[in-house]
């Protein structure tokens, strides 16, 4: 059923007030997955995106397509106003593969358009500044209409603050939420990214695209929650026989793989997302095949979870 925009109001008052009552019990920080896509255009699947949310602000690694609306379907499903449209302040980048960044124009205008009072603070690899400037240009017609037409809105909120990564390390630290950045193996992807992030009281890893990566396994040893890519390795041997395709190799990770890796790095729960399963969903369990060597928390992420 949809939700009333009264209703809406009430969810986005509710969670500011909550975050600004002095002395109000801080939350431990919470991972809402927004998409766990991939290329595949599932209609069940957003393009990933995932967000970290911790008193009453949210955090967003990649912006897949359907970004905003399915953050706002977060925010009025689980009553967490941090994820209304008009809250959607930062933004981190794994790597700049078009489905982790088809959003990305939505997520810079729309929630301007519908009232952001801030610029949208953006991170990611070399190549991110170049990508915003060109996304700017294109939509520049749109932008004049409505800053100098009689919309009226201040241009000063859409123009993005964009962090051009060097490399591994700290990236970004406020009073909530401290972020990492991991250098991860992406196929021939000159920079990608998996974050180490350190919110609410929990110890939080998103891989990003990754092949079989010590990063990884080293920034999780025991962290709370490891959200990573995954495809099927049963499925895989099926369809391409003993013939090992170069790609996904080089350019993702198997549940054989993540098993492997999630035994070393021991988190408290493991969750899938931008799972490949190279046939129907619902003839392929990821968690059986990762449960053969990894006895663990492990659950298949879907879009609008909450862990």
């Amino acid at each position: 059923m949809p939700v009333s925009k009264p209703a809406r109001l009430l969810v986005l008052l509710g969670g500011l007030l909550a975050a600004a009552t002095p002395g109000a019990a801080a939350e431990p920080a919470k991972v809402v997955l927004l998409g766990t896509g991939t290329p595949i255009p599932d209609p069940s699947s957003s393009g990933p995106c995932v967000a970290v949310v911790v008193n009453g602000h949210s955090y967003l690694f990649d912006a897949g397509p359907g970004v905003v609306r399915r953050a706002q379907a977060a925010a009025e499903k689980f009553g967490m106003a941090a994820l209304d449209a008009t809250n959607l302040t930062h933004v981190f980048f794994t790597h700049l593969h078009s489905d982790h960044t088809l959003g990305y124009p939505d997520l810079l205008l729309t929630p301007w358009v519908v009232g952001r009072r801030k610029p949208l603070e953006v991170f990611g690899p070399k190549g991110i500044a170049a990508m915003t400037a060109r996304l700017k240009e294109a939509y520049a017609a749109d932008i004049q209409v409505r800053t100098e037409g009689f919309e009226g809105l201040n241009k000063r909120n859409l123009e993005p603050i964009v962090h051009e990564i060097e490399g591994a390390g700290p990236v970004y630290k406020d009073e909530n939420i401290t972020v990492r950045a991991l250098a991860v193996p992406h196929g021939s992807w000159p920079q990608a990214f998996g974050y180490s992030i350190d919110a609410g009281g929990r110890s939080i890893v998103i891989s990003g695209d990754t092949a079989l990566s010590d990063s990884i396994t080293e920034a999780c040893r025991q962290c709370d929650v490891l959200v990573h890519e995954v495809y099927s390795a049963d499925r895989f041997d099926l369809v391409f026989g003993q013939r090992r395709g170069r790609y996904h190799a080089n350019f993702h990770t198997s549940t054989k793989q993540l098993a492997e890796l999630a035994a070393k790095s021991r988190p408290k729960l493991l969750v899938l997302y931008h799972q490949l399963y190279f046939g129907p969903r619902d003839e392929v369990d990821l968690e059986k095949e990762i449960r053969r060597t990894y006895s663990g928390n492990v659950v298949n992420g879907r879009d609008l979870t909450v862990y």
